[in-house]
């Protein structure tokens, strides 16, 4: 075990609980996090390090040389939150109606700061480590947005590192996976058109909740009907949003859909499937459709030397039992996944310990593992820039 790196990061523990109490209690949606952005940039800076803002709209990317060293190294946070309701009564409470952080995203900020106040403070390492805070990770808009802004060619680095708190996971642990390790996500939007009635008088009208719901249950015949058992795919429809009273037949129906896959040929077949089974449906039913495609998904693919290499400094800063470099693939996505096509890296998971998935209301980021994430930063930065 490192010793120093785990009892510095320890030392810092209040000071990452509260930066995420006040993240957790002001929440921003996707790409819209600027007050939240002012914040991060306010503590990089006193911290001393470079700070650049409004990388692909909100990001920012802080820097920090010692020596002469041309080696950088990338670390990365999202720092987005989710339009959910959050069940908990946390002293830290989101204070924002609707809005939460539902994900972690704030701990993974925290997590990052704390690496940065101690890296700062000890500088024990030659050469430049580059902090990305990043927004939009909920929308897959963040990474592509801080790509297209030149992330990488106004920021050079040699290699990028992700990563995120999984329930379900033992509390504390390091997961790695080499290859393919989350899916391609594509969020869709169906939009059915019929006619709106009285209820009492379905005949003379179209009633788009009928034909949402016979185009919900055949959607499930893509995966169950069209996909082998040993492929990874998903079609969720998360959405169903028609009327507001119970004697009116609505005019319009709409349906939210979460496609997931690991395989580019058959990410082709099912929005294919998706496509001609809406037609089909809308059709049968004498409605009209539109489908509006979202901003497409990629696979995350770590490097497999770079996975290896960072499961061997987690290792190093904690024990062998710290480590598991074992982890299944996820159908979950993440727009690190992006990053990932531009520089080799890796992402991992920390293990969040038996609380409820991210994304719902009850869900809760364990703030003891606030530390653990410090530690993995600050050891990939000095082992790297040695």
């Amino acid at each position: 075990m490192h010793t120093a790196i785990v009892a510095g990061t320890k030392a810092l523990h209040n000071d990452m609980k509260a930066w995420m109490d006040h993240l957790h209690q002001h929440p921003e949606l996707a790409m819209e996090e600027t007050e939240t952005a002012g914040f991060i940039a306010e503590k990089l800076r006193s911290f001393g390090f470079e700070v650049a803002e409004g990388i692909g709209k909100t990001g920012i990317v802080a820097s920090l040389t010692v020596g002469s060293n041309n080696k950088a190294i990338g670390l990365r946070a999202d720092f987005d939150a989710l339009p959910i309701q959050e069940e908990n009564n946390l002293l830290y409470k989101s204070k924002v109606e609707g809005r939460a952080h539902l994900c972690g995203h704030d701990g993974h900020t925290a997590m990052l700061l704390g690496a940065a106040s101690y890296l700062a403070q000890t500088k024990n390492f030659r050469g430049t480590v580059r902090l990305i805070f990043q927004p939009g990770e909920e929308t897959m808009e963040g990474g592509p947005a801080m790509i297209k802004d030149g992330l990488f060619e106004r920021f050079p680095v040699d290699a990028v590192y992700g990563l995120h708190n999984m329930p379900g996971l033992q509390k504390g642990k390091l997961y790695f996976r080499e290859g393919k390790t989350m899916a391609a996500v594509d969020n869709w939007e169906i939009e059915l058109t019929g006619k709106g009635s009285h209820g009492s008088m379905p005949e003379l009208g179209i009633d788009p909740i009928v034909c949402g719901s016979s185009l919900v249950m055949a959607l499930q015949t893509i995966i169950s009907r069209n996909v082998s058992p040993w492929q990874h795919c998903v079609v969720s429809v998360g959405a169903f949003l028609s009327g507001n009273a119970g004697n009116v037949v609505p005019k319009h129906a709409i349906l939210r859909l979460s496609i997931r896959n690991m395989d580019p040929q058959l990410r082709e077949m099912v929005l294919d499937k998706i496509r001609s089974i809406t037609k089909a449906q809308a059709a049968s039913f004498n409605c009209q459709y539109e489908i509006r495609e979202g901003i497409p998904g990629a696979v995350l693919v770590n490097t497999p030397e770079n996975t290896q290499w960072a499961a061997g400094v987690a290792r190093a800063v904690f024990s062998d039992e710290a480590v598991d470099d074992s982890l299944h693939a996820y159908m979950g996505s993440e727009d690190f996944a992006f990053m990932l096509q531009q520089k080799k890296g890796a992402y991992c998971m920390l293990g969040n310990g038996d609380t409820p998935m991210v994304h719902h209301p009850a869900y809760i980021f364990d703030q003891e593992i606030l530390p653990i994430g410090a530690a993995y930063w600050v050891g990939l930065a000095e082992s790297y820039l040695q």
